[in-house]
Parts: C-alpha cells; sequence; structure tokens
C-alpha cells in the first residue's frame, strides 16, 4: 500500500489560490487512481476531485468545477490539486486518497489515505 503525504494548505483570502501536493512513497503509484477529498467540521467527507490511474481521465464536484485542477506527476509519485478562486465553503481539511486502478466518488472506496491539511479561506 501506499503512504501519502500532503502539503500545501494555509490560510488565503476568498479569490485567493492554493496548491495542495500529495507525495506517495511507493513505485506502484502510477497503478493508483488518486482522489481529493475534504472534510469541514460536523460535516461528511465529501468528494472534490480524481485523477485515473492512466493520467487521462479527471472527474471534478460541480461545486469546484472550473476553479479546481487536478493532475499527476508518476515520475515524481505525486498528484497536485491547484485551487483558485476560493471560497469560504472550501474550507475544510482536505485529503488524498489512491484506489488501485478505477477510481472512485466514493471515499469508502479508497485503500490509502493522507493525513490530511487544513485549507481556510476567510471572507
Amino acid at each position: 500500500q501506499l503512504q501519502l503525504e500532503e502539503s500545501g494548505g494555509g490560510l488565503v483570502q476568498a479569490g485567493g489560490s492554493l496548491r495542495l501536493s500529495c507525495a506517495a512513497s511507493a513505485r506502484t503509484f502510477s497503478s493508483y487512481s488518486m482522489g481529493w477529498f475534504r472534510q469541514a467540521p460536523g460535516k461528511e467527507r465529501e468528494f472534490v476531485a480524481l485523477m485515473g490511474w492512466r493520467a487521462i481521465n479527471t472527474s471534478y464536484a460541480d461545486s469546484v468545477k472550473d476553479r479546481f485542477r487536478i493532475w499527476r506527476d508518476n515520475g515524481k509519485n505525486t498528484v497536485y490539486l491547484q485551487m483558485n478562486s476560493l471560497k469560504p465553503d472550501d474550507s475544510a481539511v482536505h485529503y488524498c486518497a489512491a484506489k488501485y486502478f478505477r477510481g472512485s466518488y466514493d471515499p469508502g472506496q479508497y485503500d490509502c489515505w493522507g493525513q490530511g491539511t487544513q485549507v481556510t479561506v476567510s471572507s
């Protein structure tokens, strides 16, 4: 299994940008679809974005579409999430997760999780 470590969270004003990174430990990284999820206090963990293991297909939650972009660099075993035009509603702990081969919108389907990174957007 992969070990995942996120970085890049922080405090930003509404309208600002952040880039999250998730570094994976194993050379089998390219066999995993990678997802970003987030969880705000008192809410369930929700899907944000995913990129398939072939690094071709991407999918986004409606709430972040056209503002966020996911991509991966298999040579660096890293997946990224560029977040633009941030809103206070984007404030949450953001997690990356790995699922062997085919991706999913369901967090329960993922095999490995990072520890999360806090994103706070002030109004």
